[in-house]
């Protein structure tokens, strides 16, 4: 996403820190530059003092020194050794003087005889000290300690070295500091120069103000999108998803930083997640959900991560299961209608031929039938989404030649389910329920498979009459679902991934029934059992016959309002 850049555009985020970086790193340099002409200049200072001070010590010391001053002319043997010792130490002057500050010495030979230019009274008290003093030579840095003969004081001594020659040597030093300074300076621009254009690649020119309104309306764009929005890095970990995302994976707010492989989502979901190459548009079951995923790699000379996107197919996948009820119970109402018309003709025909008694025997013979099972339906469950499912999957047994029985302990009062338990819910749960448990009824008599059959390695032989036999009982708290068939039953070997998606012997795209079932009854916190039955089971109230097959059975819990209603009813009775 790049967004729109103004006429007058300022310059981008990474010209702007290079600039910042430059100026920061030219007055680092510059400060300790400074710093160090400073501390050098210093340094430099006390060097020269305490070699001053060192040779003041030395002559003040030095035997040959006090016998001098003992001679009628101190200056004749004092002059010359002043000098050498000058020249030896490269000091600036060296002065021997009496107490009374007449000099025995100095460079300058014409001012032997003068007054010393500077201070001595505390070296006249015994002390030796330092001082800056401005005398025939310029400023120097100089140093005057008393020369002693015993107890008592008999001279002074004046070491000194000029400020001119100690700056002298501080200007020298600042040659190699300046050529230091200058290749930190460019070592630093370079480095910076470096880090800068790196950094312009990644943020592809942009300027501060557009990252940051490109980061605003990223954040935006996360939040609104109904989209779930999953980026994993090429350690396969989270590194960004929306809040649409986190509710169709069921996440919670920690899902960022963490692995796939430690989601705990289902292994398929998984494994498309990890997948290298390109998945689209593959529908995925999680607990409570039907998602499809799309995922495609973020290349850039090596994998990168993964952009991943989520949508939810769940409402989808229920209206599907419900059309394709409608469809079926539409074909039923035209094979309905096809049979009453044959029943119609019968009934005209008897009585063209004069048969009366015995068109009105056929006519109320048919009737009865038909309205058996709508009584004990609507009888039973009251709750009429279950009743108009039960009488149109009957309707489609029928044409199927399997006949669909209501168990006789059957019953469902108005108001022992709560608002909370959706009715898409029951009819996904007991629709594909039937519709499988027909196929397998159908397959046992007919030895073909029906549509929507359930997946099963069945064997024995086959039922003499196809039966399926529901059960719908609420009461204790629980909603009670039992489907059974005449059926050839489910192996062991294959009743733990009945419920599994994709799970068919019945070609591809099939298998996602009893998966929706098992998803929909955990999403109601119910659960869902499978073992082998007979039709003839006591627990089912019928009288069937001797062939096995599956039964399945749901519980649902109903919560208070279920069991306070179902209650009421009782007492009432």
């Amino acid at each position: 996403m790049r967004l729109p850049r103004p006429r007058t555009r300022p310059r981008s985020l990474a010209g702007q820190l290079f600039a910042m970086q430059v100026v920061l790193v030219a007055a680092v340099v510059a400060g300790c530059a400074v710093f160090a002409y400073v501390s050098g200049s210093e340094q430099a200072k006390e060097t020269a003092a305490r070699q001053v001070r060192a040779a003041a010590l030395a002559i003040a010391d030095s035997p040959s020194v006090r016998e001098a001053i003992g001679t009628p002319d101190p200056s004749a043997v004092l002059q010359p050794y002043a000098e050498r010792v000058r020249r030896d130490t490269g000091i600036a002057f060296v002065t021997i003087m009496s107490p009374e500050r007449v000099r025995w010495t100095h460079p300058d030979s014409d001012r032997i005889g003068e007054q010393f230019l500077g201070h001595t009274a505390r070296a006249l008290r015994g002390e030796t000290f330092t001082e800056t003093y401005t005398g025939t030579l310029g400023p120097s840095i100089r140093v005057v300690t008393p020369i002693r003969d015993g107890s008592g004081i008999i001279g002074l001594v004046s070491a000194g070295i000029t400020v001119e020659r100690v700056s002298s040597q501080v200007r020298a030093q600042l040659g190699a500091l300046g050529l230091a300074a200058g290749g930190a300076l460019a070592l630093g621009g370079l480095g910076t120069y470096v880090i800068n254009a790196r950094l312009r690649r990644h943020t592809h020119g942009m300027n501060a103000a557009e990252l940051s309104r490109m980061h605003d309306y990223h954040q935006a764009t996360l939040h609104a999108v109904r989209e779930g929005l999953l980026m994993l890095d090429g350690r396969r970990r989270i590194a960004l998803i929306n809040d649409a995302g986190r509710e169709l994976l069921g996440l919670g707010p920690g899902a960022v930083g963490r692995r796939v492989a430690e989601l705990d989502l289902p292994a398929p979901l998984t494994g498309a997640l990890l997948a290298s190459e390109e998945r689209v548009d593959e529908l995925h079951l999680t607990a409570d959900r039907v998602i499809v995923v799309n995922t495609r790699p973020v290349v850039g000379g090596e994998q990168r991560g993964t952009v991943v996107t989520l949508r939810d197919h769940t409402e989808l996948q229920a209206l599907s299961g419900e059309l394709d009820s409608e469809r079926g119970f539409t074909q039923a109402l035209r094979s309905q209608a096809h049979e009453a018309a044959n029943r119609l003709h019968t009934v005209v025909s008897l009585i063209e031929l004069g048969r009366a008694e015995e068109a009105v025997g056929f006519a109320t013979a048919e009737l009865e039938l038909a309205q058996a099972l709508t009584d004990r339906v609507v009888g039973a469950v009251a709750e009429p989404v279950l009743a108009a499912l039960l009488l149109g999957k009957a309707a489609q047994a029928n044409e199927r030649g399997v006949e669909l029985v209501l168990a006789d302990d059957s019953l469902i009062d108005d108001g022992d389910l709560p608002a909370t338990l959706p009715h898409r819910d029951l009819v996904t749960i007991l629709g594909n329920l039937i519709d499988n448990a027909v196929d397998a009824a159908s397959e046992a008599v007919t030895g073909a498979p029906g549509p929507g059959s359930v997946p099963a390695q069945r064997g024995g032989g086959r039922a003499a009459r196809a039966r399926v036999t529901v059960t719908a009982l609420a009461g204790e708290g629980e909603l009670l679902l039992r489907v059974a068939d005449t059926g050839a039953g489910i192996g062991p070997q294959d009743a733990a991934a009945v419920f599994d998606r994709g799970w068919s012997t019945h070609g591809t795209g099939r298998g996602i029934g009893l998966a929706l079932v098992k998803q929909a009854v955990h999403r109601n916190g119910g659960t869902v059992t499978l073992d082998g039955g007979t039709d003839g089971d006591p627990e089912t109230g019928t009288d069937g016959g001797t062939d096995s097959g599956a039964r399945f059975t749901v519980r649902l819990p109903l919560g208070v309002a279920g069991r306070t209603a179902h209650t009421t009813k009782e007492a009432t009775a």
